[in-house]
């Protein structure tokens, strides 16, 4: 074991960065601002160094007990941060905005305002379970460890009818899909609950209409979707109708709503304007662009999900691209103002030199990414920064939403 090292702050994996005694920087998960650890299973690079902690010395103020079981005794991958209490983790998010808009977006801010979340447990409407190969757990993976799967029991951040749902579940494995690869379980806006089943072969499977009477018999309905290899998920048992299980939507419904609330109230006032709408989704931002009298258009690459929207919201007003924004965006109309909400990746380099030729008086940002965030905007020289506001729509993990404007420099 090395010398102690003293936790510095939290990076945006959640990491504890310390000092090693020859200088370089190391990152231990599970450790506290203040922490003194000893430090176990050093991994050194040039630069750098990752470690677990082996022995805690000292306890930094922020250190908290984590709630769920499998934190500890199973280190479980899927939180980052339930070490910490609730005033730590937030100041870890917060800093991680601010760290990456400052050293790789080149903005001269502080941390932002981050707006808290009144849910800090059992939040979450959607979790994708990995299936070990031989079958014999179905859940996590433990912390920077991919290949392994522990067997969950219960989830303290999922909300309680999937909680419920997977305990009715775990005792009927003997039904699931035969060469199974992950289980999603997803609660929709109406409360319904939804499981899909991924399998590796398309083989046939017996058991489905015994688990979907199990699940019932157990007050536990859900629509059950199968997933083959190559194919689009199908309902085999309790659907009412058809709805693609597999569309993205938000995890903590309640604080992505009011993270697209604000970036749609910085882009006011909008009606009799042109806008774009990236990265579209089912369309609710759409559908509140066109309700306040602007026109839109809006791309958005999975099929399903424009279908979804077009089902769902207003056809006038809009025209709606099914398409990849860095196809689509040469033949959009020029705009008055823009909203981008992309996945984790960012935009495309493509997408930013449009955007930055676009002409656009404002351009909301809605990021779950700090450092493509960052990334995007050093790249969008022709706007300036001139709002940045972060969202805890991931509490107890090292994730954060942040919703930034740009504005002509």
């Amino acid at each position: 074991m090395s010398e102690p090292v003293r936790i510095l702050r939290i990076a945006a994996g959640g990491d504890g960065v310390g000092k090693l005694i020859d200088g370089r920087t190391v990152f231990v998960p599970r450790t506290a601002p203040g922490d003194l650890v000893g430090l176990t299973e050093v991994r050194p690079s040039k630069s750098f160094a990752r470690a677990r902690m082996g022995s805690l010395i000292e306890s930094g103020t922020g250190r908290t007990t984590p709630r769920c079981r499998h934190y500890e005794t199973d280190d479980c991958g899927g939180c980052q941060l339930q070490h910490l209490d609730s005033p730590s983790q937030r100041e870890a998010r917060r800093g991680a905005v601010g760290d990456a808009l400052r050293r790789i977006g080149h903005q001269a801010v502080v941390d932002p305002e981050l707006e808290a979340s009144p849910d800090e447990w059992t939040y979450r409407t959607k979790i994708t379970l990995a299936v070990r190969p031989d079958g014999r757990a179905i859940g996590l993976h433990p912390v920077n460890q991919p290949k392994r799967v522990f067997d969950l029991a219960q989830c303290e951040i999922l909300v309680a009818p999937l909680q419920r749902l997977w305990a009715a579940m775990r005792d009927q494995r003997a039904l699931f899909a035969p060469g199974l690869e992950q289980v999603v379980l997803r609660l929709d806006r109406e409360g319904g609950c939804h499981v899909l089943f991924r399998t590796r072969a398309e083989e046939v499977w017996n058991g489905v209409a015994r688990l979907d009477q199990a699940l019932r018999n157990a007050g536990t309905p859900a629509v059950i979707w199968w997933e083959p290899p190559g194919g689009a998920a199908r309902a085999l048992a309790g659907a009412k109708e058809p709805y693609p299980a597999t569309v993205f939507e938000q995890i903590h419904p309640v604080m992505g709503d009011r993270a697209r609330a604000f970036a749609l109230g910085l882009l006011q006032p909008v009606r009799g304007r042109h806008v774009w709408d990236l990265y579209a989704g089912i369309g609710e931002s759409t559908q509140w662009l066109v309700d306040e009298g602007a026109s839109v258009e809006s791309v958005e690459v999975d099929p399903r999900a424009v279908s979804v929207a077009e089902r769902r919201g207003p056809g006038a007003g809009v025209t709606r691209h099914a398409a990849r924004v860095e196809d689509a965006i040469s033949t959009l109309h020029a705009p008055a103002l823009v909203l981008a909400n992309p996945p984790r990746a960012g935009m495309a380099p493509g997408v930013v030199e449009r955007l930055a030729r676009s002409g656009a008086e404002r351009i909301g940002y809605i990021s779950c990414d700090p450092a493509t965030l960052a990334r995007d905007i050093a790249r969008l020289a022709p706007y300036r920064l001139t709002t940045v506001r972060a969202f805890d729509l991931f509490p107890q993990t090292a994730h954060v939403e942040t919703v930034a404007l740009l504005e002509p420099a």
